[in-house]
């Protein structure tokens, strides 16, 4: 029994199964996906059916591929959908872990707003109470109007005593 050891990398190994990218391949297959669900590509599939039909049910019976019951054409049709469903499942599932990846930004992004308005919130609320120990124009007003008036009447007061 050989044990790999850890801390050397591993030989390279020979495989006889193709190797493919599966982010190009699940590219490939949105761009499929994305195909077959256009007007473009019911447009072209009506044609080629119309063509396909047209052709065998017209020309003479010896350049004929597929007689009348289009079991050929069946067959193609059967094989493109059963390789359109995979693949546009593959697509899907593509865009769902995009979703899944996009939704779990947008609530950790709500998380951290939340948190921030709840900050705010709290400084807002602590600035309100210090503006209320501050004192405003109107208080200042107020009592530098009631110190002039106390310094005015000994004032007062003074000339009403001296004689005239």
């Amino acid at each position: 029994m050989t044990t790999e050891r850890l801390d050397q990398p591993r030989e390279l190994r020979r495989t006889l199964r193709p190797h493919y990218d599966p982010e190009a391949f699940g590219r490939l297959s949105e761009r499929i996906a994305r195909f077959l669900g256009t007007a473009r590509f019911l447009v072209y599939m009506t044609v080629f059916v119309a063509v396909w039909v047209i052709w065998n049910a017209t020309v003479p019976p010896t350049l004929r591929f597929d007689p009348y019951p289009f079991i050929f054409l069946t067959l193609m049709l059967s094989l493109q959908a059963s390789y359109a469903a995979p693949l546009i499942l593959l697509a899907q599932n593509r865009q769902d872990d995009r979703d899944r990846i996009q939704y779990e930004q947008d609530r950790e992004a709500a998380e951290r707003n939340q948190a921030e308005i709840e900050y705010l919130t709290r400084e807002i609320a602590g600035l309100r109470l210090a503006i209320n120990e501050v004192a405003t124009r109107d208080y200042l007003r107020a009592e530098l109007g009631r110190l002039l008036e106390e310094l005015q009447e000994p004032e007062a007061r003074e000339r009403r005593r001296q004689p005239r």
